[in-house]
């Protein structure tokens, strides 16, 4: 069976990372592990010099050892209270095979070591403290999607059920990975699709978005093909509004302009303008 990794925080993201989960697993018989992960304790660098003395030094010492450990309680409470929640989102949302995994580390670390057996990564836009930065995303986000090896879903902050899908697509080994997988997943099925391709009209151009085109019409997709010229990411924004699209996909390592968008600021104001869930793979 295959498995998707949920990433959940306790933000507002983590419910519709919750319900993306979902309506993909109960498309395809996945199981989904819900992971948690809570960040080292940090070293305090307490400068207690000063006027003091030694006995009440080592009593403040002990008040702060107290409350560093109080604390690692309530934050264990509260990730074990963010998994439960999570998991009773997913079951009531059909999900019937839900595990959760309590983790203490760097986000990164811990899901390259739960993402073998998996097959893809649902992790939000935004995470717990940038709730309402909408010209912020999740700090953790550029690195899980530059480290990850999976797929990766970039959750909008609230899910509505797909009804159509756009593939920004370049020719890259990435984009043409993202087609291969859409063609043989039962997720994108009775989906409308729109294959997008930024750039001059070039005779080479129109063959690759055509064989892309012809590989999924095989598979059994209706396919709109457009090639457009200008900046890509913002084409790419602008095409993904006007058409109504519900998922945008893409490549995130390609060998042309869209290439950079996964890399460096660019990549945060392509996935910051799109208002839709991003799926990226490389």
């Amino acid at each position: 069976m295959s498995k998707i990794i949920a990433l959940v925080d306790g933000s507002a993201y983590s419910e519709s990372v919750c319900d993306h989960a979902a309506w993909i697993a109960t498309r395809k018989g996945s199981s989904v592990e819900v992971i948690h992960v809570l960040k080292h304790p940090e070293a305090k660098q307490t400068n207690l010099s000063g006027n003091i003395g030694l006995g009440a030094r080592s009593k403040l010492m002990e008040e702060l050892a107290d409350l560093d450990a109080q604390n690692a309680r309530l934050a264990q409470k509260r990730g074990r209270a963010i998994l439960e929640d999570a998991e009773a989102r997913l079951r009531s949302d059909g999900v019937t095979d839900v595990t959760t995994r309590l983790r203490q580390g760097d986000l990164v670390e811990e899901l390259l070591a739960a993402e073998a057996d998996a097959d893809l990564v649902i992790i939000g836009k935004r995470g717990e403290a940038a709730d309402f930065a909408k010209r912020h995303l999740g700090s953790n986000l550029e690195r899980v999607v530059r480290s990850c090896k999976k797929p990766v879903l970039v959750a909008s902050r609230a899910f509505e059920k797909p009804q159509r899908f756009m593939i920004a697509f370049d020719g890259g080994a990435s984009s043409l990975k993202a087609v291969n997988h859409i063609e043989q997943s039962k997720v994108f099925a009775g989906l409308d699709c729109k294959l997008l391709t930024v750039g001059a009209e070039k005779t080479e151009v129109k063959r690759a978005l055509e064989g892309a085109a012809a590989l999924l019409r095989d598979a059994g997709y209706q396919v709109e093909t457009e090639i457009a010229q200008g900046q890509a990411e913002k084409v790419i924004c602008e095409t993904s509004q006007k058409d109504g699209t519900d998922i945008l996909v893409m490549g995130a390592y390609g060998h042309s302009r869209i290439r950079s968008l996964i890399i460096g600021s660019t990549t945060t104001a392509m996935v910051q303008s799109c208002q839709v869930p991003v799926l990226l793979f490389r």
